[in-house]
């Protein structure tokens, strides 16, 4: 079925603001829950949150009060629904099992996008990135059963493997490699648009995450990989925000936020298995095509053009978190040893990035080998959730 969300009408924005009683929502069961759904409130916590801050930069930067008047109603009602959404997940779970779900969601989704993307650049763009976000899952698990004592098959639940992807040490490059070239808004397709918009959005939420809640712990090892890792996603936002073209306007950004939202939320409430938070997702999605048309209206007034000559003329085919094990297993069999230089890639340890290896890590092993090297003093072994069979590097496959 064909759905275009500009041929679409929602709740009317003067319908939309909720009570504290219907923003007061049950959380998940995270012992039965679907492990997806879990992903799903992740990612649309990170869609809300990136809607919101794009909001109120586009507020700082126009001196017509009316439009600041109407970003603040548009963006009061995004609000709500960020509040919904994030407060479905429950408090019962430690930060440490909430990172690891973050991680999983960066796995299959950014897989899931490279597996879709027609653009060959973009879509090497999310491969690299996606082998990176691989082996953070793998540290954060051995953290996990060093200081939960818990495992982390208990979360990702058999859908996500966990392993060694290309090594956290060797993520830390010069800044300046950390730039991509943008896609050429006039040029490229809309799902492109929607794809290179959600990974930046989801990442950046991992970045906020990691810098509020790594100091929140006692033990030093943890506190120290919170900290390497989190400097790592901001490597991540570089890298994925330098593909949107800097030459959208204000107007372009703005309907291209509110129609990503449409797309996500449908996307979901398509697939989602629990009943509960399928109709957070049809709400939410009713809500958002008038914030879609709020837009587009603001986009005729001030930047003179028809949205619909910037978006797609109906949603692509549905975002789906599902297993991405052979794909990932391909990459790590291709793709481990690659690096980046200028807006390229490339297999060779460069004057750069060498210089940032010697200087961010000083002659010492950071915390992402020493958690390895304590988890391994404390079991006698990795740990390792490998469903498919062996590494498909031997270089990466447990002694």
């Amino acid at each position: 079925m064909t759905f275009n969300p500009l041929e679409q009408r929602g709740i009317p924005l003067d319908r939309q603001l909720r009570s504290w009683r219907e923003l007061n929502v049950d959380p998940i069961d995270p012992d039965h829950c679907d492990p997806y759904t879990r992903c799903r409130i992740i990612t649309m916590n990170g869609i809300e949150v990136e809607a919101i801050l794009f909001s109120h930069q586009l507020a700082r930067n126009t001196v017509d009060p009316e439009v600041k008047r109407q970003l603040a109603r548009v963006r009061y009602l995004e609000a709500q629904q960020q509040k919904v959404v994030n407060w479905l997940l429950p408090g019962v779970s430690s930060v440490l099992e909430t990172t690891i779900a973050y991680e999983q969601v960066a796995v299959d989704l950014t897989a899931w996008v490279a597996r879709m993307e027609p653009d060959p650049y973009l879509k090497q763009a999310y491969e690299f990135g996606v082998l990176e976000d691989f082996d953070h899952l793998y540290r954060y698990a051995n953290l996990y059963e060093m200081i939960e004592h818990r495992k982390a098959e208990s979360i990702v639940d058999g859908l996500t493997e966990v392993m060694p992807g290309r090594p956290t040490r060797f993520h830390h490059r010069d800044p300046v490699d950390n730039v991509r070239d943008a896609y050429a808004k006039d040029e490229t397709s809309p799902l492109s648009k929607l794809h290179a918009l959600t990974i930046l959005s989801a990442e950046q939420q991992t970045m906020n995450f990691y810098m509020n809640t790594g100091p929140t712990y006692m033990e030093p090892i943890a506190r120290q990989l919170y900290q390497e890792i989190g400097l790592i996603e901001e490597e991540h936002v570089t890298h994925y925000e330098s593909l949107v073209d800097p030459g959208e306007t204000w107007w372009e950004q703005l309907v291209n936020h509110e129609y990503n939202e449409c797309y996500l939320y449908y996307s979901f409430m398509e697939q989602e298995s629990d009943p509960k938070v399928k109709a957070i997702w049809e709400l939410h999605l009713n809500m958002e095509l008038e914030h879609l048309h709020a837009a587009c209206d603001l986009m005729r007034r001030h930047d003179g053009r028809d949205p619909a000559s910037v978006l797609a003329p109906q949603l692509p085919d549905v975002l789906t978190f599902e297993p991405n094990k052979g794909y990932l297993r391909e990459l790590l069999d291709t793709q481990m040893d690659l690096t980046t230089l200028g807006a390229g890639y490339v297999r060779e340890a460069h004057e750069g990035f060498e210089q940032m290896q010697e200087r961010i890590h000083g002659g010492e092993a950071p915390p992402s080998d020493r958690v390895m090297t304590e988890h391994d003093a404390m079991f006698g072994r990795e740990y390792r959730v490998q469903s498919e069979g062996d590494h498909p590097d031997p270089a990466q496959r447990e002694k």
